[in-house]
C-alpha cells in the first residue's frame, strides 16, 4: 500500500467513524435518519415531500444526504427520492439534485470497496447481493455498469460496491454510472413535476410508486434466479 492509499484509508476510516458516532450520539441526526428511512421503506411520496419541505431552505441538502445514505447502507428504493425531488424542486433542479447526489453515493460505495475490500462490503451490501453483483459483472463485463443503471430492478448499491472490487478504472465507472442513470433520473423527475399537490393526485402518485416497488421486487427476484442459473 503506497502513501496515497494509506492517506485515503485513514481519511475513509475517520469519515466512517465520524458518521457512526454522529448517528449514535446526536439524537437529531439519529431521528433524521430513522424517520427518513421509515418513510422510504414505505415508498410514501407525500410523506417524503412533507419531510423535505419541513427543512425549509435545507430541503435540497436533506434530499442529497438521504440519497447518499441510502446508497451506502440501506437497500431502499432510490427512485422514490428522485420522484419526490421532481415533485418538490421541479424536473430540471430535481433531476440535477437526484443525479449529483446519486453519483456521490455511487462514488463513495466504489471507494469504500476499493479501500477496505470485500469483508466490509459484504457487511454493508450483504454477501448474497455482492455475489449477484459478481455474476452480473461476469455476464456483462465492461457493459455491466450501464446495463445495471438502466434496469430499475437491479440494486444500485451492490453494483457500485462490486465495481470497486474489479479492475475497472474509476473514470470508466464514473462515466458509465452517470450515463446509465441519467435517463431514469430525468423520467422520474419529470413525472414527479407533473403531479400536482392535490390529495387525490398525491394518493395516485403514492399508489403508482408503491406498484413500481412491488413490480421491481418481483422482477428482481426473477432476474436473480436467472442470473444464478446461467452461472451453474
Amino acid at each position: 500500500m503506497d502513501r496515497h492509499q494509506k492517506k485515503l484509508l485513514v481519511r475513509s476510516v475517520a469519515v466512517l467513524a465520524g458518521l457512526v458516532l454522529l448517528y449514535f450520539l446526536v439524537p437529531a441526526i439519529n431521528s433524521f435518519i430513522n424517520n427518513a428511512f421509515e418513510i422510504l421503506s414505505k415508498a410514501d411520496v407525500p410523506a417524503l415531500k412533507a419531510y423535505f419541505l419541513s427543512f425549509g431552505p435545507w430541503a435540497p441538502v436533506t434530499s442529497a444526504l438521504l440519497m447518499i445514505f441510502q446508497s451506502v447502507i440501506a437497500p431502499l428504493p432510490a427512485f422514490v427520492i428522485t420522484f419526490t425531488n421532481g415533485l418538490v424542486f421541479g424536473a430540471w433542479w430535481g433531476s440535477l439534485l437526484s443525479w449529483s447526489s446519486a453519483m456521490a453515493g455511487a462514488v463513495l460505495c466504489f471507494y469504500l470497496s476499493r479501500v477496505f475490500g470485500r469483508p466490509l462490503v459484504e457487511k454493508l451490501a450483504g454477501a448474497h447481493s455482492l455475489e449477484l453483483a459478481d455474476k452480473f459483472f461476469e455476464k456483462y463485463g465492461k457493459h455491466a455498469i450501464v446495463v445495471a443503471r438502466l434496469l430499475p430492478f437491479v440494486p444500485f448499491d451492490p453494483i457500485s460496491y462490486g465495481a470497486g472490487l474489479t479492475s475497472m478504472s474509476f473514470r470508466g465507472f464514473f462515466l458509465a454510472t452517470g450515463i446509465g442513470q441519467l435517463p431514469a433520473t430525468i423520467i422520474y423527475s419529470y413525472l414527479g413535476q407533473s403531479a400536482t399537490g392535490t390529495v387525490k393526485v398525491l394518493f395516485f402518485v403514492f399508489a403508482v410508486v408503491t406498484s413500481l416497488v412491488i413490480i421491481s421486487a418481483a422482477l428482481k427476484k426473477r432476474f436473480e434466479r436467472r442470473l444464478m442459473e446461467d452461472k451453474q
